[in-house]
């Protein structure tokens, strides 16, 4: 996949991908149990990051534990209400049509009834906008531009009819937490339904290498690592995507509800990204992960189920 602008769109998956490349190098551990090796000394050199920066900047610093890597602050499950907490997304476009380019339009409604215009930018962008079918295919990642009377808009072109789930993701200024509400746009036609890849370890993304470890246990913190190679090598320069070395969405098969999970702040750019990943409940889950390398936006995409 590639991206132009804000627009980030998933690349075609191929199962049954070679294993990366060891990013310890040749004679240092292969398969799972080098990947594991490596993991440890990358969360180590996180967590000494983590104290030095925390030491520099305060006397007493808080503690800091290795298996930190969180979503956004006061973020759980959402997406699922299109009214939340007084918050309320007002839907403008009726609808679109599916392989042609469409606006899709929206305001943020607040508890005084007033149109919201004042938002924190969260991750370089004032509002993340996820865009995917109900049958979580065609997934985007798009950022919408505000006009002044605090109406969203954006390009979209729906890959298949059927109802196209829009998950806004923003804070409002002032507040201390996301807000996350979600609303389905009708997509006439024919809607059939495709079924999700089977759950893979290590797929083949845009001449990427890209596997994922760590399994999922619903009410837990769970450890997700991302490996990443090409051409038989390690990825070991990846570049900051909307501020981090990666971004990783989770949405529920059924009533999509959604996660937007990022790496440790004190991630640097190598081939393996660390996750923190707590699921609400049981079910089959697709998780994008987004990064950025030579310039370009891709993503992966993998089914799990819980």
């Amino acid at each position: 996949m590639t991206t132009t602008g804000d627009r980030v769109a998933p690349a075609t998956s191929v199962a049954g991908a070679a294993e990366p490349a060891d990013p310890l190098g040749p004679g240092r551990g292969t398969g799972r149990a080098g990947r594991y090796a490596a993991a440890a000394l990358v969360l180590g050199l996180v967590l000494l990051i983590g104290v030095a920066a925390g030491r520099a900047g305060r006397p007493d610093p808080a503690p800091v534990r290795a298996a930190a890597p969180a979503a956004h602050t006061g973020h759980g499950p959402g997406g699922l209400e299109v009214s939340r907490d007084g918050w309320r997304l007002a839907l403008e476009t009726a609808s679109l049509v599916a392989g042609r380019p469409g606006e899709l339009a929206f305001r943020i409604v607040g508890p005084d009834g007033a149109t919201l215009t004042d938002f924190e930018v969260v991750h370089e962008r004032r509002m993340h906008l996820i865009l995917v079918g109900r049958d979580l295919a065609g997934y985007q990642h798009v950022h919408p531009e505000m006009a002044p009377d605090g109406t969203w808009r954006t390009r979209v072109v729906p890959t298949a009819a059927g109802p196209l789930r829009v998950i806004a993701d923003f804070r409002p200024r002032g507040t201390p937490t996301q807000v996350v509400l979600g609303v389905d746009v009708p997509v006439p036609g024919r809607y059939a339904p495709r079924p999700l890849d089977p759950p893979e370890e290590t797929i083949l993304v845009d001449g990427y290498t890209v596997t994922l470890d760590g399994g999922l246990r619903a009410g837990e913190s769970n450890q997700v690592l991302v490996w990443l190679g090409r051409d038989g090598k390690p990825v070991n320069d990846l570049q900051r995507h909307l501020g981090a070395y990666g971004h990783l969405v989770a949405l529920r098969q059924g009533d999509l509800a959604y996660l937007h999970v990022h790496p440790a702040a004190a991630s640097r750019p190598s081939s393996v990204v660390a996750f923190g990943v707590t699921v609400p409940a049981a079910g089959t889950y697709r998780l994008f992960f987004e990064f950025r390398h030579l310039d370009r936006v891709h993503v992966a995409a993998f089914t799990v189920t819980v």
